[in-house]
């Protein structure tokens, strides 16, 4: 490869929050990313609202908020619809930083969020979700060797369900195949931009986070040998950097322990703000009149504006009275004596943009220990369950509720 000067290198970690890699760095776990944070900056940054992959990565990749990108989560309900659908990298309304002119070829390998691969000036592997690796490859010669390496985009997280061995093995085995593509366009394309991600330490933490936190944990050693694999291969990028390129490491959300569930539809219904024709509803289309706001994941809420649902029954001039009476119940929220939410943030607050018409009215941010979910079927509106790991403002998207409704029906 020839030599370029001022290359730039991003290195993404999805799902990697701050306090992660500091205690990582400074234990040996990672020296190599101790290295360059002793001879960097190394910061902690706030990531986006809500704090999910498909906002997050939208965000970074074109530099723009929400509102002018349009991405406001892994689903979405078209305006005159209660019809759910699942956006993807067609959807977004401004330009990656690849397609701008003057940047030079861009390798673009396992970014979410970015199927099916659209043209650029080098190289684009599409990471989550992504449903076939030919849509998810451009240029299309690729699709071979990435074949011969056994490339697979994404680990097989079903397998996690039924044995973290076979899970283990599978984000081994991913790993590896995206390290083998990394090495590959590194050397035989002329680049000055190279981007890669690593989502698999995203699926790790969803999965084995308290085998982290916890070092008589089974899987403790194979939770650090992962991020140890990955520092590996961000020492030997970092030693085959010119005079002059820059490096750049970034996640795009970090993760917490979650002991509880909160249903937001559940509780829009138990307090009046969301009614459904049949019960159990099978689906946003049974929203019923009278109904003034409904949730999607993670924890968007929507006002029922008339002229804008199907059976919308807020009237433009009585939605500042909603949003209001809104935040007044959400605030109040307590599970177990403890309160759910930590921030209730208008749109308008948070967003700006040609697109903020189509964005959530509201947005929770929870507080510890809280995961809220938009499911419809909820009996009750909290629940315990196993601890594992969720993101922080939260949206699981790897687990079954979520990542298979979104392989079945993502508009390609």
């Amino acid at each position: 490869m020839a030599s370029n000067s001022h290359r730039m290198v991003i290195i993404g970690l999805d799902g990697m929050p701050y306090h992660l890699i500091k205690d990582l760095a400074g234990s040996g776990v990672m020296p190599n990313t101790g290295a360059i944070i002793e001879n960097g900056v190394f910061s902690q940054m706030e990531s986006s609202i809500p704090e999910i992959s498909s906002v997050a990565w939208s965000s970074v990749i074109t530099g723009t908020n929400p509102g002018q990108h349009g991405i406001f989560g892994f689903t979405d309900v078209p305006d005159g619809t209660y019809r759910l659908s699942f956006p993807n990298f067609s959807d977004i309304k401004t330009l990656p930083f690849w397609n701008h002119e003057g940047n030079g070829k861009a390798i673009i390998i396992n970014v979410p969020f970015t199927y099916p691969a659209r043209s650029l000036d080098g190289v684009l592997i599409a990471g989550f979700v992504a449903l076939d690796l030919k849509r998810a490859t451009y240029p299309s010669s690729l699709i071979q060797t990435l074949n011969e390496m056994d490339y697979q985009i994404d680990v097989d997280s079903s397998k996690a369900h039924r044995s973290l061995d076979l899970f283990l093995k599978d984000l081994d085995k991913t790993l590896k195949a995206r390290i083998a593509a990394y090495h590959y366009l590194w050397n035989e394309e002329n680049w000055q931009t190279f981007m890669l991600v690593f989502t698999g330490t995203d699926r790790l933490a969803h999965f084995l986070w308290d085998a982290y936190e916890d070092e008589s944990h089974r899987y403790h050693s194979a939770f650090l040998d992962h991020l140890h694999q990955i520092d590996n291969v961000i020492g030997e990028i970092a030693s085959r950097m010119n005079t002059g390129d820059s490096l750049l490491i970034l996640s795009d959300h970090g993760f917490e322990l979650s002991q509880s569930d909160i249903y937001v539809n559940f509780f829009l219904t138990q307090e009046g703000f969301l009614k459904f024709r049949d019960t159990p509803p099978k689906s946003l289309a049974d929203i019923d009149q009278g109904t003034k706001a409904f949730a999607l994941d993670p924890a968007r809420i929507y006002v029922n504006l008339e002229g804008k649902y199907p059976r919308g029954s807020v009237k433009s001039e009585d939605k500042e009275t909603i949003i209001s009476e809104l935040e007044t119940c959400l605030n109040s929220l307590e599970i177990d004596g403890k309160k759910a939410i930590k921030r209730i943030c208008r749109k308008e607050d948070i967003y700006h943009g040609p697109h903020l018409g189509h964005a959530p009215d509201l947005v929770l941010l929870g507080n510890k220990g809280f995961d809220f979910k938009s499911g419809l079927k909820a009996t009750k509106l909290a629940g315990n369950r196993e601890v594992v790991g969720v993101e922080i403002i939260k949206a699981s998207e790897v687990l079954k509720e979520v990542i298979e409704p979104v392989r079945r029906k993502i508009r390609v």
